[in-house]
C-alpha cells in the first residue's frame, strides 16, 4: 500500500477575471492528485505573465519583484509541507494551505516573537536592558538573513539552531569594534534569546524549549582598573582639546563616585544634598535595577562639578556636566588613553572598577 505523500506546486493567473487587463496570481498545490488553490494576492498585466514557464515576463522592477516573491512564495508553501510532514501531522493540500496562511497556530515564528516580546517588555525594563534586547533582536534577524531566511516556524528551533547561533556571534563584529565580540558576550546574546524562547514556551507557542540541554559558559576575567598612579597621571594631564578634556573628566567623577555614565549624564544639581555629617553626598537611582545609590562627594569630585557650574553646556541642559553620547565618550576615551600613555582599554565601566578598588581603598571607604 503506497503511503508517501507528495506534492507540486504550479502558479498559474486567472485570465477568466481580468480586470483593467490586469490578473490575479494563484499558487495551485497538489497532494496525492488533490489540489487546491491560494491566492497570493498579487496582480500583473495580462501581457506579461507568461503561462508556459509560470512567471512575468520582462526585466522591469514590477517583474523581477514578482519573480521573487513566487520563488519565495514556493519556498515557504514547501516548508510548511516539510514541517508538517515532520511533525506527524495529516498531510492534506488544505492542511498545507491552512499551514502556509497562517491559520493553523502552531505556525507562530521567530519574528512574531520577537515583536511580541518587545511590546512586553516596553516600560516594564529599565531602558538599558530594554536596548541591550534590541541589539540582541538585530543580531537573530542577520543571522536568520545569513541562512537565507526571513524568518522561522517556532517549531523549526532546535539545538543545531542554537549551535549555529552561536557560531554567527562568535563571528560577527560589533559596530565600531575592531574585533569580534567576545565569548561572554556572546552568551549575553544567547541568555536574551533564551529568556525570549521560554516565553514561547510558556506561551504554549512551543511544545519543547529548544534550550533544555543548552549550557551558558561564562569567561572569568579580570576586571581591569587604574592604579593610584594612572589616575593621577590622567587626572593631572592637560589636553590642548577641549572635548578630550571634558570626557576626561567626566571619567574621573566616575570614577571617584563609582556612578555608571548612563547615570551620570543625567545628574542635576538636585541630585546634590547635605547630610547630617555637613558634607555634600549624591543620590541618584542606577537606571539598570532602579536602586537607590548614596556616595559621599571628595573634593576632587567637588571640584569636577564646580569646574563646568557655568559652562554654556550645562546651563541649557541643567545637568551637572555637559551632554555627550555614551558612544561617543568611549571613543574620545580611546584618543586619552593614547595620549596619556595609557596601554588599558579605558571604558566608564573601568571607571566603576577603579572606584571599587583603588578610589575606595586610598581613601579609607569600605571596599
Amino acid at each position: 500500500m503506497r503511503t508517501t505523500k507528495t506534492l507540486s506546486i504550479q502558479f498559474w493567473a486567472d485570465t477568466r477575471k481580468t480586470k483593467d487587463e490586469e490578473v490575479l496570481i494563484y499558487a495551485r498545490i497538489t497532494i496525492d492528485q488533490k489540489r487546491l488553490s491560494i491566492s497570493l494576492k498579487r496582480k500583473v498585466p495580462l501581457e506579461l505573465w507568461d503561462s508556459q514557464n509560470k512567471k512575468v515576463l520582462g526585466n522591469s522592477v514590477l517583474a523581477k519583484q514578482t519573480n521573487q516573491y513566487l520563488e519565495l512564495s514556493k519556498s515557504q508553501l514547501y516548508q510548511s509541507y516539510l514541517e508538517l510532514k515532520g511533525s506527524g501531522k495529516l498531510l492534506t493540500a488544505q492542511m498545507v494551505k491552512s499551514y502556509f496562511m497562517g491559520d493553523d497556530k502552531s505556525t507562530k515564528t521567530l519574528i512574531e516573537l520577537i515583536e511580541y516580546h518587545s511590546k512586553k517588555i516596553k516600560g516594564t525594563l529599565a531602558p538599558g536592558t530594554i536596548r541591550n534586547f534590541r541589539i540582541t533582536e538585530g543580531y537573530v534577524r542577520r543571522f536568520l538573513k545569513s541562512i537565507k531566511l526571513s524568518d522561522i516556524h517556532l517549531s523549526r528551533l532546535n539545538y543545531k539552531f542554537i549551535c549555529d547561533f552561536e557560531s554567527f556571534l562568535h563571528q560577527s563584529y560589533p559596530k565600531g569594534h575592531p574585533r569580534a565580540m567576545s565569548h561572554n558576550t556572546v552568551m549575553k546574546h544567547i541568555q536574551r534569546l533564551r529568556k525570549m524562547i521560554r516565553l514561547a514556551y510558556h506561551l504554549e507557542w512551543l511544545d519543547k524549549d529548544p534550550f533544555r540541554r543548552w549550557k551558558t559558559t561564562f569567561e572569568k576575567t579580570d576586571r581591569e582598573f587604574l592604579s593610584e598612579n594612572e589616575l593621577s597621571n590622567l587626572a593631572n594631564y592637560e589636553f590642548p582639546i577641549e572635548r578630550l578634556e571634558r570626557v576626561r573628566d567626566l571619567f574621573l567623577f566616575s570614577c571617584y563616585t563609582g556612578i555608571s555614565y548612563v547615570d551620570l549624564k543625567n545628574l542635576t544639581p538636585k541630585n546634590i544634598w547635605l547630610g547630617d555629617d555637613y558634607k555634600k553626598w549624591i543620590a541618584t537611582y542606577r537606571q539598570k535595577t532602579n536602586t537607590r545609590v548614596k556616595v559621599p562627594l571628595m573634593p576632587t569630585a567637588l571640584g569636577l562639578i564646580e569646574k563646568y557650574e557655568d559652562h554654556p553646556l550645562t546651563e541649557v541642559s541643567g545637568t551637572l556636566f555637559p551632554p555627550i553620547t555614551n558612544e561617543r565618550a568611549n571613543l574620545y576615551l580611546k584618543e586619552i588613553a593614547e595620549a596619556c600613555g595609557l596601554t588599558k582599554n579605558l571604558t566608564f565601566h573601568m571607571a566603576r572598577h577603579t572606584f571599587a578598588t583603588t578610589v575606595t581603598l586610598s581613601n579609607g571607604m569600605p571596599g
